[in-house]
């Protein structure tokens, strides 16, 4: 039997950046003055340094961009709060040498009863090698990513935030509330669902307002957890909007209606807790030593448009959602992936002329479909009789293992397959962590790039091998002849036709280098 053949050559770090002119898009702000045509001192500048800023930060800095990250807050969020890791995000973790070092301080959970809390277990064989949730304190993911990024040699620069920009065909000109001003080729808003980013850019972002208020929080208990749990099946009989259940080392996960309780703008206290928990429950379970508090509401709005000439939305900045099926930093984190290899691919002068529109094209859809989920979620937690009635029903459904499977994937977002045109099914779609000759595939994608995988040993990447690597391998564990994949791990091609194949590296990856 062949052995495997790996190729990878290292990215050109003196390709000349190519700057496309934006024309006359909604938004646009062009400027003549001198200022504004000084010559950019990074390449790209992030408005925000949470877990999609962080992320879009490091996949840039694979591709030798120079970036900004711009902070607000002057000091970390501190406030320990667990957020999820869905099984997508925790395979991009991987494909970035990213998850040991999350592992280490996340706890992983059964990757099942997210759907509206219907308690049912994860379906079987989910199509994943890693196929938990993964809890994990915020903070800590936020840092890990950000010190992932600043390895890479991103900067960060805190206590700094966007008062204004203007943009023209050549960059985009950053202005701070003090007045300093900077100047980059692109700019992109990842601060957050009150992005000032977006709202300077003019971009609608139509939706709902919050209808209801939610309170959430972490906290201890003083009684039996059997009672507890008796106390909780009964009231779940007519209201799903509470909840109170353990979390992992003596904590527990308390959630209750927050309307009227009071200043929205204030965060919770303890006491607003101990208020509902006795007004719905009747005792407030001795709850102390709270570990965080929060509010949300169920707001649900979406961004017009991903993209105004050199200036760019992603995450929170983009869409926001209540947080029920826990999809927030998840659906960010993604956006982050899916932008980053492009955005880097048109400042390093090899992108395809619409490569960088793909981004909308392919994340809005994704986004859409996460509002929607999240809006049947609600209505399902709703305690009125007719949503009541449609739980029950869908609570029958879901023992059904094609349904309760499809919900899943889709909050876990392995089921997003990308429009690439008529093909197989896999074709769009993420391929798993397969095992390869040389160990797992996701360890051959730590630095960003195109991947051709070969079973036939026929192909080469030939002129485009400083953007995309090539394994011959006729073991790896795959059941179509080659795949390409882009640096995000989507399938981008199948065949076996090396022609067909340099039409579809040209149509991610460009020109091949002469």
């Amino acid at each position: 039997m062949a052995s495997p053949q790996f190729t990878a050559e290292p990215s050109s770090s003196d390709t000349v950046g190519r700057d496309l002119t934006v024309g006359d898009a909604p938004g646009l702000r062009s400027s003549a003055s001198g200022a504004d045509r000084t010559p950019p001192g990074f390449d790209v500048i992030i408005a925000g340094c949470g877990p999609t800023g962080a992320t879009l930060a490091a996949e840039l800095r694979l591709h030798d961009v120079r970036v900004l990250v711009l902070e607000k807050d002057t000091e970390p969020v501190s406030f320990v709060r667990i957020v999820g890791l869905h099984v997508r995000s925790i395979e991009l973790m991987a494909m970035r040498g990213l998850l040991d070092r999350v592992l280490e301080h996340g706890r992983q959970r059964p990757a099942g009863g997210f759907f509206a809390a219907i308690p049912k277990p994860a379906p079987r064989g989910l199509d994943s090698a890693h196929a938990y949730l993964l809890g994990i304190p915020q903070p800590v993911i936020v840092h890990l990513l950000e010190d992932h990024a600043v390895h890479l040699g991103v900067q960060v620069r805190r206590g700094c935030a966007v008062a204004g920009f203007v943009q023209d065909d050549e960059g985009v000109t950053v202005e701070l509330a003090d007045g300093e001003q900077l100047r980059s080729r692109y700019l992109v808003g990842c601060d957050g669902g009150r992005s000032t980013v977006r709202k300077l850019l003019g971009v609608g972002f139509p939706g709902e307002p919050s209808r209801t208020e939610t309170l959430m929080g972490e906290m201890e208990v003083g009684v039996p957890q059997e009672e507890i749990a008796a106390r909780v099946s009964e009231i779940h009989e007519t209201n799903r909007a509470f909840s109170l259940q353990p979390f992992g080392g003596g904590a527990y996960r308390v959630v209750v209606p927050g309307a009227g309780v009071s200043d929205r703008a204030e965060p919770p206290t303890l006491e607003d807790f101990r208020r509902q928990l006795r007004a719905i429950a009747g005792t407030d379970f001795g709850v102390h030593s709270p570990r965080w508090l929060s509010r949300f509401g169920d707001a649900t709005r979406l961004a017009e448009r991903y993209r105004v000439g050199r200036v760019l939305l992603a995450g929170d900045a983009a869409h926001i959602h209540p947080p029920t099926g826990g999809q927030g930093l998840n659906l960010g984190v993604q956006d982050a992936f899916n932008l980053g290899w492009k955005l880097a691919a048109q400042i390093r002068g090899w992108a395809p002329e619409t490569l960088l529109d793909t981004y909308q094209a392919e994340r809005r859809p994704v986004a859409e479909d996460v509002l929607d989920n999240t809006r049947a979620q609600m209505e399902l937690l709703s305690t009125g009789p007719g949503p009541r009635a449609v739980r029950r029903l869908l609570t029958e459904l879901m023992d059904f293992d094609e349904v309760n499977r499809h919900l899943i994937e889709k909050i876990t977002a392995i089921g997003i397959r990308y429009d690439f045109g008529e093909g197989p099914d896999l074709l769009g779609r993420r391929l798993r962590d397969i095992e390869v000759e040389q160990g797992h595939l996701y360890d051959l994608l730590h630095r960003g790039r195109g991947l051709l995988l070969d079973r036939t040993e026929r192909l080469t990447v030939g002129g485009w091998s400083d953007r995309v690597d090539h394994l011959a391998d006729p073991t790896a564990a795959l059941d179509v002849p080659c795949v390409l994949l882009r640096p995000d791990g989507h399938v981008a091609w199948i065949g076996d036709d090396q022609r067909d194949l340099d039409d579809h590296l040209s149509r991610w990856f460009g020109r091949p280098a002469t």
